[in-house]
């Protein structure tokens, strides 16, 4: 199952607050994709899903300031 979390036009650090209630509600080997523009979540996103133990399956830019990152839960 996939939940998709839509952060366009947050600011740091929402986005990743965002994304670490959203994991919560998912079932582990579920994704959650973020969609987001923060640059700084460029960062701190994938660090966040590593050092969680969560998998990133996925990550690509979509404009000059928007990004997708999938997230596998643990």
């Amino acid at each position: 199952m996939q939940k998709t979390l839509e952060v366009m036009g947050q600011v740091c650090p929402f986005p990743l607050v965002e994304a670490k209630s959203a994991i919560e509600s998912i079932q582990s080997g579920d994704e959650l994709i973020i969609q987001f523009d923060c640059t700084q979540a460029t960062e701190s996103l994938p660090r966040w899903a590593a050092e969680a133990g969560h998998q990133v399956t996925n990550y690509e830019q979509l404009g000059d300031a928007a990004w997708t990152i999938t997230i596998q839960k643990k």
